[in-house]
């Protein structure tokens, strides 16, 4: 069983096996001493184990593993051999030799070296490998053009890191970092280099360039790529940049939303706590009487924090090494978001409920109207109320009447016309409501206001009902069933045809196409007295029973098992296993064989 060895490396502690920690000793002395002359020897050796302890420190998975052997060889081989960079001091721009340099993607850092503000521009333009003043253009493009560059920099300036250490800045410019670079990076902080000094750098790097040639032309013979690997690499570029084209139209569309939610619940919550009039219809839905800005922050939320963590994806597939925002704020968004959700669906349950129930009540009033009486229906309306004859299902608004109240205004109303023996006619107001519960409901229907008058053998009708704005809009609708006796001559206005049915069923005798006739009423028919006929010897007849329909049309009956059909086409039967039809182009007759 080997030994561990506990070792602190740039401020972190490791656990490391003997050989390896060995192995490890060995390589840093021999790092020491390559440079025992440099200038800056002390910053450069920190700044070397520092990237040997972020190398450890990303093969690790907990605090407790033991680096072996492996882990060792694997920094070994990025960071290079101490005898590939033994060069003097006075080589500034030295290149390491064959097999320890190697290609590496930027990631995105703030370069506050070169800011003005927080060196996020400085930062962008060394990700993208263009001048930092067209990223501070485009910010400016962005802030004239609506504001949202202000947000967005305040966000990359929380989110992306800073490169403070010299590793960190050299994968911000996207070269490797290994000891040749760290060597260099450094040695560029120093400001007293003398000329001579200068050309002997010069003559070194070009020795220095011809042996890295040779290196480099040996190891192209030794590993050369094969064309399916150069076909392999172009899908794998095109799909990088496919990668940040969704990465950015994932932060516009999660930026845009966000924005649009945060102003939109302010504005909701501003008009709701002011009581702006125009919120009235709002709150008049608002059967459950849940407070609207509540509502807007639960939405705001619910649909916000996807969007965020939308915008948070986008901003990791542009940058490589973006700061997470901890399990600790992701948990508590993720609870904020699932109480939000729940909040939302008990509040649309308790709204629900409030239409669960619908309930009835009647008020049947007798008219002084006999047999044999014209009778002239018409539907008016409340000068003050400024509405026309239209009709309007399931649609309110809120007006004010005479006295200045507000109340709840709507023209749900429909017209039913029956035949009755009796010896007068009459009207029955039946009113219905939405409700939680019967009692609401029916209260809710006890409290709609509706009225009609006879004048003479008129009988006006209001096209309009209200409720106090208290009831809430539930659903609020009148149906006027007219009984009128037989024999009894009735004339619709068109202005009753929006509230009359589409046509006859039901018991129902009057549709939309007989206003502004003299209809006599029939035992369960009517019949039309100034329609025009086909002929002068011919009256329009209109029948409706539950199994005989006789109109202008045709004749149609529908029996158990069969019907049958005359009209201008032919006749046309059909029963459970045999069809006739008797048209212009003869008899076909057909069965079911089973």
């Amino acid at each position: 069983m080997n030994k561990t060895v506990n070792i602190n490396l740039a401020g972190i502690f490791f656990h490391v096996d003997e050989d390896a920690y060995l192995k490890l000793q060995r390589y840093l002395e021999a790092i020491k001493r390559s440079f025992t002359d440099s200038q800056g020897r002390n910053e450069i050796v920190s700044d070397i184990e520092a990237r040997i302890a972020e190398l450890f420190s990303e093969r690790i998975k907990s605090e407790k593993q033991v680096i072996g052997m492996k882990e060792v060889d694997e920094v070994i081989a990025i960071m290079g051999q101490p005898e590939d960079y033994l060069v003097d001091d006075e080589i500034f721009e030295d290149e390491p030799k064959a097999g320890s340099k190697s290609s590496t993607s930027r990631k995105l850092f703030r370069d506050t070296d070169n800011s003005y503000i927080g060196g996020v521009s400085a930062g962008l333009a060394h990700y993208f490998g263009i001048d930092a003043i067209w990223i501070r253009l485009i910010w400016i493009l962005l802030v004239v053009g609506g504001g949202t560059g202000i947000l967005l920099y305040i966000l990359l300036w929380i989110l992306v890191p800073e490169a403070k250490t010299t590793a960190e800045k050299i994968m911000m410019t996207g070269e490797p970092v290994n000891i040749s670079n760290i060597e260099k990076k450094i040695k560029d902080g120093f400001d007293n280099v003398s000329d001579a000094v200068s050309g002997a750098a010069k003559n070194v790097k070009d020795a220095a360039k011809n042996v890295d040639i040779k290196g480099k032309s040996s190891k192209i013979k030794s590993s050369s790529q094969t064309f399916f690997d150069a076909i392999g690499d172009v899908i794998l570029f095109f799909f990088k940049i496919f990668a940040k084209f969704i990465g950015v139209l994932l932060i516009i569309i999660g930026a845009s939303t966000l924005i649009g939610l945060i102003i939109g619940t302010f504005s909701v919550g501003i008009v709701d706590i002011v009581h702006i009039p125009g919120m009235d219809l709002v709150r008049m839905a608002n059967a459950g009487n849940t407070p609207i800005w509540l509502a807007s922050i639960l939405v705001l939320f619910a649909v916000g924090i996807p969007f965020f963590f939308l915008f948070y994806l986008g901003l990791k597939i542009l940058v490589n090494n973006l700061k997470s925002i901890g399990n600790i704020a992701k948990f508590t968004l993720l609870g904020v978001w699932f109480i939000s959700v729940i909040s939302l669906i008990i509040i649309g349950v308790r709204e629900a409920s409030e239409h669960a129930l619908n309930e009835g009540y009647v008020e049947r009033t007798q008219l002084p109207v006999k047999a044999h009486d014209t009778l002239e229906i018409k539907m008016v309306n409340y000068d003050n109320f400024k509405s026309e004859f239209y009709r309007n299902h399931n649609g309110f608004k809120i007006i004010h009447d005479t006295d200045g109240n507000k109340v709840l205004y709507s023209t749900d109303i429909d017209i039913i016309v029956k035949s009755t023996k009796d010896s007068l006619a009459s009207i029955a107001v039946e009113k219905s409501a939405d409700g939680r519960n019967y009692e609401t409901a029916i209260e809710r229907a006890k409290n709609i206001d509706y009225k009609f008058e006879l004048q003479g053998n008129t009988l006006l009708l209001n096209n309009y009902l209200t409720t106090n704005p208290e009831n809430k809009f539930s659903d609020q609708e009148v149906d006027l069933v007219l009984y009128l006796p037989e024999q009894l001559v009735a004339k619709f206005n068109d202005n009753t045809s929006s509230y009359l049915y589409y046509k006859r069923y039901e018991g129902n005798l009057v549709s939309r196409s007989d206003t502004n006739h003299y209809l006599t009423i029939l035992e369960d028919a009517i019949q039309c007295d100034d329609c025009p006929a086909d002929d002068d010897s011919e009256i329009r007849i209109k029948i409706k029973t539950p199994h005989i329909d006789i109109d202008e049309d045709g004749v149609e009956i529908n029996a158990e098992g069969g019907s049958l059909k005359i009209n201008k086409s032919g006749v046309k039967a059909e029963g459970e296993k045999t069809r006739v039809q008797i048209d212009s182009n003869g008899v076909d007759i057909s069965t079911d064989n089973n």
